[in-house]
């Protein structure tokens, strides 16, 4: 599975360069505090493939790093996607790493 780390996501934003960011963590959890990606949760990841670029890198995230590992497991072994990126400790990666005071659930 390839990985990008959250010092690499903000080059990538900082840059703005052209990728989809998709966030799995359950609606309330990206109430609390997002990167600004698209929020399709975990449990819906497969019905809602359509979403999902494929032309472009897309970033999966989560809190931790689990579930969007999870994701991208399910949406290569199923759907042959093979541009997808797990973002490395999640959320609170990039909490520790650029936002202290972001709240995160």
């Amino acid at each position: 599975m390839k990985e990008i780390s959250v010092q690499e996501l903000k080059q990538k934003i900082d840059n703005k360069e052209d990728f989809q960011l998709i966030d799995v963590r359950e609606t309330f959890e990206y109430e609390t505090s997002n990167l600004d990606g698209l929020n399709i949760p975990l449990g819906g990841i497969l019905i809602e493939t359509d979403k999902i670029a494929t032309d472009k890198p897309v970033i999966v995230q989560c809190r931790s790093g689990k579930r969007s590992a999870a994701a991208i497991m399910q949406l290569e072994q199923l759907h042959g996607f093979d541009n997808l990126y797990n973002l490395k400790g999640g959320i609170l990666a990039w909490q520790e790493a650029f936002d202290p005071n972001m709240p995160v659930y």
